[in-house]
């Protein structure tokens, strides 16, 4: 079963780089499609990835996974809990910019 699976995989490769050979323009990749390559890239591990990526460099994918990542973090913007804002006070000055300063009481 092992050795079966290993000839798949090294015909999958064969095969994507007769197709990539043929290709006369960069190809462009869509969001979900980094998304699957990079989840994938990740259980790979760069040491292997280096031996089957073929759409873009190793480093490349995995910024794409980083990205991800910081998205999945990224703060959507602050949740405002009713009730809450009166136990606070007011603790920043608004901009006419729609941002806030910390009120320093000068």
């Amino acid at each position: 079963m092992n050795q079966d699976l290993l000839l798949r995989n090294e015909n999958l490769i064969a095969e994507n780089r007769i197709l990539r050979g043929h290709l006369t323009m960069r190809l462009r990749l869509a969001d979900p499609e980094r998304v699957t390559l990079a989840e994938i890239a990740t259980r790979l591990g760069r040491k292997a990835l280096k031996d089957v990526a073929q759409l873009a460099k190793p480093d490349t994918i995995l910024a794409w996974y980083r990205r991800l990542i910081a998205q999945k973090f990224e703060d959507p913007g602050i949740v405002v809990i009713p009730g809450v804002r009166g136990l606070l006070g007011n603790r920043g000055v608004s901009n006419p910019d729609g941002a806030r300063k910390p009120d320093l009481g000068l």
